[in-house]
């Protein structure tokens, strides 16, 4: 049955502009771990979210092949810009030819290296940020983001289930643990206000209320 409901809200959504289809079936045939992509219809929930918060300054950690970073700036207004943060250098020329030609790449500040250097040196108060990257890393980086991110500010996490091993607490290996002591530490923040979305492998949408 999921499946068939998986099939259903495929059909029912938005149809991904042309550029990113090919882009994702780019993605599954040419990069290692494709299902990191966000694909279809995160892609879609991505852009309306951001059309949503209409921010003027977004970061964004991993950028993997820049399929989501493409859905943020297609929502994004003509003055904001997206900073994107991608730890593989190897990526980097087919990310910079990407976004010299892709539709809303002009908006996108690619950075290349380990994200908790790179976040220091940006003088920016974000809007939105969102984090899909080491998950490890998880609560660093919220360490990190929070003195930057302004009152009323949106944070949105990828993986926040992590294949379902966080609800049946098996987050035995680093990955599972940095999971869910980042979610841990979310929910207990007298600051933030999270909801988790059962969306493929968990997507939290958080709000930042100092």
């Amino acid at each position: 049955m999921q499946r068939e409901i998986d099939s259903y809200i495929t059909a029912h959504t938005s149809a991904e502009p042309k550029h990113l289809n090919e882009l994702y079936r780019h993605t599954w045939l040419h990069r290692l771990y494709p299902q990191m992509c966000s694909g279809h219809v995160q892609g879609r929930i991505l852009k309306m979210l951001t059309a949503m918060i209409n921010p003027r300054n977004v970061l964004e950690l991993g950028t993997f092949s820049g399929y989501s970073a493409l859905c943020i700036a297609e929502a994004l207004a003509p003055e904001a810009s997206l900073h994107t943060i991608e730890i593989d250098d190897e990526s980097a020329d087919s990310l910079i030819s990407l976004f010299k030609t892709a539709p809303g790449g002009d908006r996108i500040t690619l950075h290349i290296g380990d994200a908790l250097d790179i976040i220091p040196t940006l003088d920016i108060t974000w809007d939105m940020v969102y984090i899909d990257a080491n998950k490890r890393h998880y609560c660093k980086y919220l360490d990190a983001i929070l003195p930057h991110l302004r009152p009323g500010g949106f944070i949105i996490a990828d993986n926040t289930l992590w294949g379902g091993k966080i609800a049946e607490q098996e987050a035995t290996d680093a990955q599972s643990a940095g999971i869910a002591q980042f979610n841990d530490a979310v929910v207990a923040n007298p600051h933030l206000e999270t909801v988790i979305l059962p969306l493929r492998d968990g997507l939290s949408l958080i709000r930042y209320v100092p």
